[in-house]
């Protein structure tokens, strides 16, 4: 699911299937005799790289009919509810880089969040180690939001990153950057491969911020699509005015990708010349499956 070349393919569908069978099928019943509408998985090695969201019954996919999270470990999760509808936000990305590809839509996505929650927007130049850490400084943002290049590998901690403009951020960092006083409500990391992990740093980079002390991250599995990103970075702050958990904004704006109704500026209307047509055509799990909320889901 994570290959591009295959989104035009149902390809995703024997193995979806299989893994519906094997984890959900035995609880089905349970679940829908205790009406549960929210799941969070704590998995063991070998299954933390799984897009849950795309598990398919031979129906539908999984997150139409729940909301999904992981955790690291209950009893390292911050389960206390907190209002994130009241927090502002810190939104910070790059577009250019000296050695990676261009990510063009990290521009849009960033005015688009900013469009539709109160705080503060850096971009490129701007998105620097020291801004990074004397903006949550000066001001509690209960939402971070980081639009960038990251890249995960096995081994020590400092071996991965998140790109900044000036430097990386290395996973052995963030202990460092005081995101647990207060605790950051919401960290979303619109960034590549950063929920993936292995033993010693299990889901990657959300799932360090959670064990420094981070409410809930949102992270992706896989190198995402950048206007795919674009689309549902948008339309999952959209929800999350309105949604009563954070695990729920994702899955209605993963729905409005895998419905084809999301678009750069509302779930539902289309603003833009041929908008509508690139919003139907990233319905394949690829566009919307990468991305997982880790930690708390409420």
């Amino acid at each position: 699911m994570s290959d591009s070349r295959k989104t035009q393919t149902t390809s995703y569908l024997a193995p979806a299937q299989a893994l519906y069978q094997m984890l959900m099928a035995p609880i089905d019943a349970e679940l829908q005799a205790r009406k549960i509408n929210n799941l969070v998985f704590i998995t063991d090695s070998g299954l933390r790289s799984l897009p849950l969201a795309a598990l398919h019954d031979g129906k539908g996919f999984l997150v139409e009919r729940f909301s999904i999270g992981m955790m690291p470990s209950l009893s390292l999760t911050d389960t206390r509810l907190g209002n994130v509808k009241n927090s502002q936000i810190l939104a910070m990305g790059a577009s250019k880089f000296t050695q990676q590809e261009p990510l063009p839509a990290v521009p849009q996505e960033i005015n688009s969040i900013s469009n539709l929650w109160k705080g503060k927007t850096f971009i490129n130049e701007s998105f620097t180690l020291a801004n990074l850490k004397s903006q949550r400084q000066q001001q509690p943002f209960g939402i971070i939001h980081l639009a960038t290049h990251a890249e995960f590998r096995s081994g020590a901690l400092s071996n991965s990153y998140i790109q900044l403009s000036d430097t990386q951020l290395r996973l052995d960092q963030i202990r460092q950057l005081g995101w647990s006083n207060p605790p950051v409500e919401l960290l979303v990391l619109s960034a590549c491969r950063t929920a993936l992990g292995d033993q010693e740093a299990e889901l990657g980079f959300a799932g360090l911020a959670v064990k420094a002390g981070v409410k809930s991250a949102m992270a992706s599995l896989w190198a995402v699509s950048d206007q795919g990103t674009l689309f549902l970075m948008t339309d999952f702050y959209q929800q999350l005015k309105t949604a009563p958990m954070k695990a729920e904004a994702l899955r209605r704006a993963q729905l409005s990708l895998l419905y084809g109704q999301a678009t750069k500026d509302s779930p539902q209307k289309s603003s833009e010349p041929g908008e509508e047509t690139i919003a139907k055509s990233l319905s394949h799990p690829y566009y919307w499956a990468s991305f997982t909320m880790v930690g708390s889901p409420w």
